[in-house]
């Protein structure tokens, strides 16, 4: 759970996007198994990115 902790804070100081939006994304990464806080960072990026 610190991953999704850290990359939620990671994309929120980025993109300054809603944090709930964002850790609802990071949380459904996570339980698909990214356990990785860069990953899941990178990710969180990309799908707004898409946004």
């Amino acid at each position: 759970m610190e991953a999704q902790k850290i990359a939620v804070d990671a994309v929120v100081a980025l993109t300054e996007c809603d944090r709930d939006a964002v850790a609802a994304f990071i949380r459904r990464m996570y339980l698909a198994g990214v356990r990785d806080p860069k990953r899941l960072t990178f990710k969180g990026l990309q799908a707004l990115a898409r946004a």
